[in-house]
């Protein structure tokens, strides 16, 4: 799988998680994810992928994480895409606010794009 999460931003939380609430219920999607205030995540069970932030009058880009197989492919990644670029929007490491085998990286590419590259299992 390519994608791990796609995230959006958003001007009103509120009126977000009220209609998505409903749109996705048919397709057996609800909220997975709402442990930070202004952010909702929606999916399976378990498996939150649709992600909203609220960002009032703010800019609205996209945020797109890609899956990675390993924390080396994360920092790799990281790396390559500074050099080619990309700002920094975050250096490779744990992001335990997520849960606790979260390691990403994030950089904004040329269009002011958030892109992320994660991996969610723990490493032997």
């Amino acid at each position: 799988m390519m994608f791990d999460h796609i995230g959006l931003s958003i001007h009103d939380l509120a009126k977000t998680r009220a209609f998505y609430s409903a749109a996705l219920a048919p397709l057996g999607l609800d909220v997975q994810w709402d442990k930070m205030p202004g952010v909702v995540a929606f999916g399976a069970p378990g498996r939150p992928r649709l992600w909203f932030t609220q960002k009032p009058g703010g800019p609205t880009g996209v945020h797109i994480a890609l899956a990675a197989a390993n924390r080396a492919q994360v920092d790799a990644f990281h790396a390559a895409a500074l050099a080619a670029g990309g700002k920094d929007n975050g250096a490779p490491g744990p992001r335990p606010h997520y849960h606790p085998n979260y390691h990403g990286a994030f950089v904004i590419d040329p269009d002011g794009h958030n892109l992320e590259a994660v991996r969610h299992a723990a490493e032997a």
